[in-house]
């Protein structure tokens, strides 16, 4: 994503509006090509180097902000490694041990002091079997100027250099043309469209308050909200986006996903997970999103951002199955090698609870028709659980287990009559935990007339 100096919005006295660039327009796709050279003619040198050159790049009728943008994707998408013989620590102290034994400290350098220099490198150099020039390169490698760009995109220095020795190449990206580039996972194109999704994700940094809207895809949008931890509320709406009273009556769902102000000292965390979301929108066909954005910390001034599905952003997230996060990726693996014979499934089932509605994570079922289902909480205020679980109980779903970390404060009182559905952990779920506590609360889960 942009950092906060590289983003470039437009606010008024109510809103807040990212400045978009038009991706058609041709002085952009200019820049996003010569750029995209740039990186391509780096492959395998040093990363200072690629900054220095990046700096230089003069690109007329293109704001320098644009330039740095750009580059600060291509940057994301690349990979830079430290390139040495032996790790650099190691030369660094045989370099500095041996310069220790043959230097004096004197007030006057002396006339023999490169001679001695260099000495001491050959002398390091033959002891861990390098090259001078090895030795000498390899002493600051893991700097961070030093380290080697070795991949771009899903391009690697080896890649390009094989590329760029071959007659027959297709692939080889030195020409100036947008098709010359239709032939990787890089594009000039999308470049540009990350690039505005960019911007708008960087406007919502300092976001207290999301409302999101959607009319399709619904379980590949919410699986992100809980990917990334973000509070949140839905209700059923109609085809108009008004609330509407049931499941049974709704077009699409809205989502309220709270703000940091009342919990979090570092309130930008949570507003960068909320722009981290935001590339989930746009895998939807019909999506609105409105943001409340904090403008004065001190006053507490905000303005409104909002956007949607006409605005042409295109989202580089999956729109696949996926785990939300590494707690449900981890008791995934455990539960396929344990010996049970209760099987863990993903949950897309909507929980009609009156005004809202609730997606859980997972679903335990036994062959014998019991069921339970499984939420595993992430950020939360005792407020906010407490709300949920009153629904939840209010909606007669006494077949829920809430698993809840002992790293966030808060005790078995803050659950009151739900306590024994509450699993503990610390740092990862026991699969028969979890199986010790479904053979408790599990109910029927067949239809009426196949309970026996």
């Amino acid at each position: 994503m942009l950092t906060a100096d590289l983003a470039r919005s437009r606010t008024t006295d109510e809103m807040t509006t990212p400045l978009f660039i038009d991706p058609d327009e041709e002085r952009y796709r200019k820049t996003a090509r010569e750029l995209l050279q740039l990186f391509e003619a780096h492959l395998g040198e040093p990363k200072g180097d690629l900054e220095d050159a990046i700096d230089e790049l003069t690109v007329a009728d293109t704001d320098y902000k644009i330039v740095q943008g750009l580059a600060k994707l291509l940057k994301d998408e690349s990979e830079f490694e430290v390139v040495a013989s032996i790790e650099p620590r190691e030369i660094r102290q045989q370099l500095f041990e041996k310069a220790n034994e043959r230097y004096p400290i004197v007030r006057q350098p002396t006339l023999g002091e490169d001679t001695q220099k260099l000495e001491v490198y050959s002398a390091v150099a033959d002891d861990l079997g390098l090259s001078l020039e090895e030795c000498y390169r390899g002493m600051y490698a893991d700097l961070e100027d030093n380290k080697r760009l070795v991949r771009i995109g899903t391009r690697t220095a080896d890649q390009y250099a094989s590329d760029d020795n071959a007659s027959t190449s297709t692939t080889n990206l030195t020409g100036s043309s947008d098709a010359e580039y239709e032939h990787t996972d890089l594009t000039v194109d999308w470049l540009l469209t990350r690039y505005n999704l960019a911007l708008a994700q960087a406007v919502l940094y300092d976001a207290t308050e999301m409302r999101i809207r959607v009319w399709d895809h619904f379980g590949t949008v919410f699986s992100y909200v809980k990917l990334f931890g973000l509070m949140h509320r839905i209700y059923p709406i109609d085809a108009d986006g008004e609330r509407v009273p049931s499941t049974d009556q709704a077009a699409g769902y809205e989502a309220v996903l709270d703000g940091p102000a009342s919990l979090f000292s570092q309130s930008q965390k949570y507003g960068i997970r909320m722009a981290n979301f935001l590339p989930a929108l746009p895998l939807c066909d019909r999506w609105e999103m409105t943001a409340t954005i904090l403008v004065d910390e001190t006053s507490g001034e905000t303005r409104q951002f909002e956007m949607d599905h006409t605005k042409g952003l295109d989202s580089h997230y999956s729109a696949g199955n996926r785990f939300d996060s590494d707690v449900e990726r981890t008791l995934a693996n455990k539960w396929e090698r344990a010996n049970t014979e209760w099987e863990l499934v993903r949950e897309d089932d909507i929980f009609d609870l009156g005004a809202e509605v609730m997606i859980p994570d997972f679903a335990i079922e036994h062959p014998d028709g019991r069921r339970v289902i499984f939420e595993i909480v992430g950020f939360w205020t005792p407020e906010y659980l407490n709300e949920k679980l009153a629904k939840i109980r209010g909606a007669d779903l006494d077949h829920l287990l809430v698993a809840v970390s002992e790293r966030l404060e808060c005790s078995a009182d803050d659950f009151e009559e739900a306590r024994d559905r509450v699993l503990w952990f610390k740092s990862g779920i026991h699969v028969y935990d979890v199986v010790e506590l479904a053979e408790t609360h599990a109910i029927d889960g067949r239809a009426p007339d196949q309970q026996h």
